[in-house]
């Protein structure tokens, strides 16, 4: 059993742990990187096991992903089992903490629950409708608000078993009635877009055929987005709509783990580590692969990328880089936070 904390909850959000209770049933965090919920009031300096705490409550097994919020509730993804033969999906009301339903089910790989393998890793997306929980065996979930589920799929019967070092870890990403989902696995990745409403397919494309542990990320073009996914050794765009390839930025050294992190239309920050056993990466180069990447349309209509600036001595670890106020902010594994530019 695992514990998880209010107060590490809310640092998770990126918001202030001073909400006030009339916000927190109308308070929304529907997916990974989603946007802060509020900025009253200080984040606590100081944590710790009994300080700056609201709740903590018990999660069955061990789950990588962040929590999502709507409607008043926490949702949580989990796995446990030697095998990570079982799957759980929790709801806590968001004020009290109590545990309102578990939906536990079959995972449909199992795979030795190690250190070196992902646990629970894609973080779900939430709605007005209910949630959908992908995870890294294959199984897809969509559940209402109080747990019932709606529709559910194996991608490995359909699509054959996945394969990959160490574990998918890529959240969902969503946009109005679609969900994307990323299975860069060893052998024939793909990219999902699926109605959230009843889980068919919208499209199916090839994977970047790359290593990648991070996320889809939808970053607001002129006239619409596009659909980013970093893989080791480039970058690349596709459209949301059908899934065609727009553009890719190549040369990139590290950039297997970080997501890609919007910033206003057409830019995003892009992060790379030195890591350890990057198939391109090191040597010293990966800060030169953190910066700022534009997206920009040609006369002809066709779309390219490349960097507005690149950091001289930053490196985003394993970590995201994000950005707050016109500042952006790279974490290293050493605990140093870096303010490269503004």
């Amino acid at each position: 059993m695992k514990s998880i904390r209010f107060a590490l909850l809310f640092t998770l959000l990126g918001t202030s742990f001073a909400i006030a209770e009339d916000q927190l049933a109308s308070s929304s965090w529907p997916r990974f990187q989603a946007p802060i919920l509020s900025e009253s009031g200080e984040v606590p300096l100081n944590w710790s096991a009994t300080e700056n705490l609201a709740w903590q409550a018990e999660i069955e097994g061990y789950g990588q992903s962040s929590p999502v919020v709507g409607q008043g509730q926490v949702y949580v993804t989990s796995i446990s089992g030697p095998n990570k033969e079982k799957c759980h999906i929790a709801a806590f009301d968001l004020a009290s903490g109590k545990k309102l339903w578990q939906h536990d089910f079959d995972s449909a790989t199992q795979a030795e629950n190690t250190n070196y393998i992902s646990k629970a890793a894609p973080t779900p997306i939430v709605d007005d409708a209910g949630l959908i929980c992908f995870f890294e065996g294959g199984n897809i979930v969509a559940l209402d608000h109080a747990g019932k589920v709606r529709w559910e799929r194996n991608l490995v019967t359909e699509f054959g078993a996945i394969e990959s070092r160490h574990g998918l870890s890529a959240s969902i990403e969503q946009s109005g009635n679609v969900a994307f989902i990323w299975v860069e696995r060893s052998a024939e990745p793909y990219v999902l877009a699926i109605d959230k409403a009843t889980g068919k397919d919208v499209w199916k494309v090839p994977g970047i055929g790359a290593t990648s542990w991070a996320s889809p990320r939808l970053v607001p073009v002129d006239g619409g987005e596009h659909l980013v996914l970093s893989g080791i050794g480039s970058i690349t765009g596709l459209d949301p709509a059908t899934g065609k390839s727009l553009w890719k930025l190549e040369g990139i050294t590290g950039n297997s783990t970080p997501t890609p992190f919007p910033v206003g239309k057409g830019r995003f920050l892009i992060g790379a580590t030195q890591g350890r056993g990057e198939e391109s990466g090191g040597g010293g180069k990966a800060a030169e692969s953190n910066g700022l990447v534009e997206i920009k349309k040609g006369s002809d209509g066709s779309f390219s990328a490349d960097y507005v600036w690149r950091a001289q001595k930053a490196t985003s670890s394993f970590g995201s880089p994000i950005a707050h106020h016109g500042h952006a902010y790279f974490c290293e594994c050493n605990r140093r936070a870096v303010l490269p530019g503004s």
